[in-house]
Parts: C-alpha cells; structure tokens; sequence
C-alpha cells in the first residue's frame, strides 16, 4: 500500500493540458485523469461513498457526447470482469468504479484473476471519509488490506493534495513491466476535496521506474546471441513454447518472424493461445494438461527448447524433472526475473523486453551467423504426430457432442471471432477445437480457473472490438456464476452470441469424480435442478433464444444463432458425458497421457480408477 509519496513531473515535453490550473473537486480530478489516460470506457456499480465520482462522470458525459460511458453490470464482480475482458481483448488498461464495502469486496475474486493471468486493470473504490477510516462505520472494508495480498499495488489516498498523482501513477503501474490490476481507494471526503488540477505528474516511485528503466535498456549482446546459436546449431528437432507473455508483450509477430525464418514448430499454453496462427501447419496448438496429444508428444520429442513469455505452470509441467525431458538445451525470456528457474532450471536465459530480443538474434543469426538449417525430418516427424494423434470423437452417437457443436461454430468463425469462456469442460474443448488467426481473440481465466467469466469477460470485449464477433462459450454450472450479466448484454443492445454446453452439472468436477473418486457424484451432478435457461434468458430481453436438442440440427440452428442480427443465446443438451481428453492426470508426465477411446496413443495407459487421488495433488 502507498499512503503519501512526494510528487514528481516525468520531465516529458508534453502539450500543457486545457484545464491545468483550473480549480475542481477530487471528484473531477478523477474523470479528468481517466480520460487523459485514454479510457474508453468505465465498467462499475455506484453506491454511497463512490457518489460523487459517478455525479462527475455523468456530467463529463454530457459534456463530452457520451466520449467515456458507464457501463453497469449487474454485481460488481461482473464490472471487474468485464474490464479485465476489455484489457484481455484491447491491451488497454481495464477500469473499474465501484463503492465501498461490498462493492469493493465483490472485487477480490476478479482482481486476483487479473493478477494471476497478468492483465492490467485499475480498480477504484470509495472509501468512508478519512476521520472515519477504522470506526467501523457503514460499508466500510479494510480494502488496502484485503487488496494488498492479490493485487500488483494498493493505493489508499488519505492525502488529497496527491490524488491526481496517484491516479496517474495506478496506470503507470498496471501497465507496465508484467501487467496487473492496481487499487485505489478513495475516502469520500477526498472525492469532495476541492483543489487544482495539475495536468501532469506522478508519485515519485524511484525504485519501481529503476527496474523497469533497467528491463527496458536490456539488450542482447552478441555474446548472448552467439551463446545462444551455438546452441541451436547442435539441434535436430527445435521446438517454441510460448506463453501468455507473447500476448501482453505485444511479441506476437516477432514470435512468428523468428518461428518462420528458422522453420521452429510453435506449441502455446492456454494463455498463450494466439501466439501462432492456429492454422499453420507448424503451429500445434495448446500442450499441457488438456493440450492435444500431438503437441505434448512433439514437446517430450524436442531436443531445444526455447520458452517465450511462459512460466512452467502445473498445467504444463506438472512433473517438472520430466518435462521436455530429450531436451539438451533449454532458452528462457521473460520480464519476470522471479521466473526464471523457479520451476525449470534452464540453460539460458533473458529478462527484458521479447520483442527488442528476438528482433537482435533474428538479425544475429541471419546477418551475422547466417544460420541456416534444413530441419525436414523435424517437420515430418511434426506431421506425422498431427495426422497420428489428431484430435478426434465419438460421430456416431446419437447424442449431440460438443466438440461438433464447437467446430460448427469454428466453420463460420474462421479464427478471427472474440472466443470468451467460463471454466470447466466448455473451457477446454474451447481451447482445442477453435482456430485463432491473431492474438487477443481468445480470452479465458487460466491461473485462477474463475467460473463465471466468460459472460462480462465478452461483454468488456465487445466494447474492447465492436467490429468483430464476440462469443462465449459457457457451461451450464459456469454461467450461473455471474447469469445477471444476461441482462446487461441486451440492456446495452451487444450483439453478443452466448452458448451454454449444458451437460447437467460440474462437467470437470464430475470426469474428475468418474475417474479417480468411484463414480461418487458428490455436489456436481445438477441433472434435477430447475434451471429453464431459455425462459431466462428470454426474461431478460433476448429475442433470439434458442434450446438445441436435435443432433441432426446442428448445423441449422448454429447457421441461424450466428447470423442473427443482436443479442443471441443457445442452449445445447451435449452428452453428458463427454470428457475432456487428452488429459495428463495428477502427477502424471506426457508420457502417461491419456488420450481416451477416439484418439490414439503411442503408449499403452490405463485410467486408475480404483486409487483415489492423493489430497496434495493439484486439481
């Protein structure tokens, strides 16, 4: 937490602001540093102690055309998240304006998620007036407590006099080095404080802009590079894994001119989804837990490694001593200098800037190493695994699956639709069966695993990319989460699709008790709950609301939901049970993955459904 640091001007030659030296409230303070900030739009719920902040934004608006609308879900939970889809989505900082209590504490789960993923939002939270912070008083939250163990940075201004500052520095913060959601509470009395508008300045945070003063002038030297390519010039069979990193450092076509011009496959995690044009014959989509079986093969097969942007996670090496385990060399970048060998021990490393980086050693190895390798058995062997070990299921049942449902969707889609999901079984086959052109189409909650985010998730992408097709595919037990966002979707007329693979419960939480717990369904199966979907959704304004029942119907009804002109629903009754396959169990390597009945594997393994699951391995 941040409570009072001295002020200083970033020294930037910058236009003087129009309202500089003009007297206002705190209150106006804000909304003009949010709009100088470049803030498109502001997701939130108002209440007592955000008041006058919310008074300053409607008349800003009426001002100013409407130039920075509010946007109010309907928990602020839901606010959290659709701003975080706004940033996933634009690569804007996401912002959020709640009260305080619970409107604040309706944020924690959201602003976790953001920090886990690395998604930069600003979060801010009125507070009760400064003499009264500590009395108890009503809705009052310990917030720069509660928010100082999973936010970036908390900020509690108790000091009107630096409230322009802090504002500015909270952006600074979330947006740079490796992203993240930043607090700042904001006690009443500040918002009402009356003073002068500066225009410019930040808090004096010496230490934090050393460090990434310090990342940002990193630059490879040729002895890194050549350290590097002496590497890569041992190797047979070099393989990319990138990460979320890709995506929030903007490397995405530096990771694809480095992969194209020295011919590297490209695996992604989860978040990393994007990185590499799903499509192109040397990409292999995601690895990992639920990765396909070709990409986990190809990775086990690697004998170079080099790690863009991603971190080892338990989803992806879950055993880490067995992780690319013919791998002779192993390159790590990151920004993040706590990653490196935290989980891996590797063989080489950057921390800095991965564009700057793979830029130097693309120009290093074609200028002055003229690197130049023919790795054809390399990519018949990548070929091989992704015509062998394809993802595949059952087409002849007569139950609707899925994965079909998905690829129907993909078919109009084409890789460049906005894909949002909650968590769960939807997530995963998400992940798997849909193509993605570009990067920042597919936004997901990985580290956090949050239900309940697909559906604000897309509503902040729609307003993030209003050109584009926004879809989120959710579950039956996921959307429940957050299922009063329906409304705000029709409310501000988004032409938003929304899928609900309903297979009648908790879909993971259910294959999990299948497979390691005997079958005992405990809490998952809701095959007798009452949910009517269609009627609800119908209650809230959606002229489009469709059940889809009829595998023979598929193709139709998927034709019709995506054309249709607005908000559109679709609930389709899937096999309940369907699984999510491939699948790496708990402790297992990708050796021992399962791959289920539909598709191949080159190792015999069995399911152990008798041992049930040790209570310190990972879900």
């Amino acid at each position: 937490m941040q409570q009072a640091l001295p002020i200083e001007d970033n020294g930037l030659k910058e236009t003087a602001h129009p309202l500089a030296g003009t007297s206002m409230s705190g209150s106006d303070i804000i909304v003009q540093v949010l709009a100088q900030e470049g803030t498109d739009v502001i997701f939130g719920y108002s209440g007592g102690a955000i008041l006058p902040t919310y008074d300053a934004v409607f008349r800003f608006n009426a001002e100013t055309n409407e130039s920075m609308p509010l946007i109010v879900p309907a928990n602020e939970q839901g606010a959290c998240f659709m701003a975080s889809g706004f940033a996933r989505a634009s690569g804007k900082v996401g912002v959020v304006m709640v009260t305080s209590g619970p409107g604040a504490t309706n944020t924690v789960t959201p602003v976790r998620d953001c920090m886990a993923d690395s998604i930069p939002i600003v979060v801010i939270s009125g507070q009760v007036p400064t003499p009264s912070i500590g009395s108890d008083g009503f809705q009052e939250a310990p917030i720069a407590n509660i928010m100082g163990a999973v936010a970036k940075h908390i900020f509690l201004v108790t000091d009107a006099e630096k409230l322009e500052a802090t504002l500015r520095t909270a952006f600074e913060i979330a947006r740079t080095g490796r992203p993240g959601p930043v607090v700042v509470d904001i006690p009443k009395d500040v918002q009402n404080w009356e003073g002068v508008f500066q225009g410019r300045g930040q808090l004096l945070i010496r230490g934090y802009r050393e460090r990434i003063q310090e990342i940002a002038e990193k630059v490879l030297s040729d002895e890194d590079c050549k350290s590097f390519f002496d590497a890569f010039e041992q190797s047979e069979r070099p393989m990319i894994y990138a990460g979320g990193g890709v995506i929030k450092a903007n490397a995405y076509a530096e990771v694809r001119a480095f992969a194209d011009e020295f011919k590297i496959p490209v695996v992604t995690t989860l978040m990393g989804i994007g990185a590499c044009d799903t499509m192109q014959p040397r990409s292999l989509h995601m690895l990992g837990m639920h990765g396909t079986a070709y990409a986990n093969y190809a990775v086990d097969d690697c004998d170079f490694l080099i790690a863009l942007g991603a971190r080892f996670d338990d989803r992806v090496a879950a055993v880490p001593a067995n992780f690319a385990p013919q791998a002779k060399f192993i390159a790590h970048f990151d920004i993040d200098p706590s990653e490196i060998h935290k989980v891996k021990t590797v063989d080489w490393h950057y921390i800095g800037l991965l564009p700057q980086a793979l830029n130097k050693l693309l120009d290093f190895g074609v200028k002055q190493r003229k690197f130049s390798k023919d790795y054809t058995p390399w990519h018949e062997h990548i070929a091989e695994l992704k015509s062998t070990y394809a993802m595949n299921y059952d087409k002849e049942s007569s139950q609707i699956q899925p994965y079909a449902v998905i690829e129907e969707i993909n078919k109009i889609t084409k890789g460049r639709a906005v894909i949002s999901t909650g968590v769960g079984q939807h997530q995963m086959w998400a992940a798997q069966y849909f193509d993605f052109k570009l990067p920042r189409l597919w936004l997901t909650s990985g580290s956090m695993g949050t239900m309940g985010f697909g559906l604000p998730a897309a509503i902040g992408a729609q307003f993030a990319k209003p050109n584009l097709v926004v879809v989120d595919i959710d579950g039956d037990a996921s959307i429940r989460m957050n299922l009063g966002e329906l409304e705000t979707v029709t409310t501000y007329k988004l032409p938003i699709k929304v899928v609900v693979l309903n297979n009648l419960g908790d879909g993971m939480i259910k294959q999990w008790q299948k497979l390691f717990f005997k079958g005992r369904l405990s809490a998952s199966d809701k095959s007798l709950h009452k949910k009517d979907f269609i009627k609800a959704a119908e209650a809230d304004g959606y002229e489009y609301a469709v059940r889809l029942e009829d595998k023979e119907q598929i193709t139709k009804v998927v034709k019709e939901f995506m054309a249709f002109d607005g908000p559109a629903f679709l609930e389709v009754m899937i096999d309940p049970d369907a699984g999510v396959y491939p699948m790496v169990g708990p402790g297992m390597s990708y050796e021992q993955m399962i791959t289920g009945d539909y598709i191949p594997t080159r190792n015999a393994n069995e399911i152990d459904t008798q041992t049930e699951v040790d209570s310190s391995e990972m879900f």
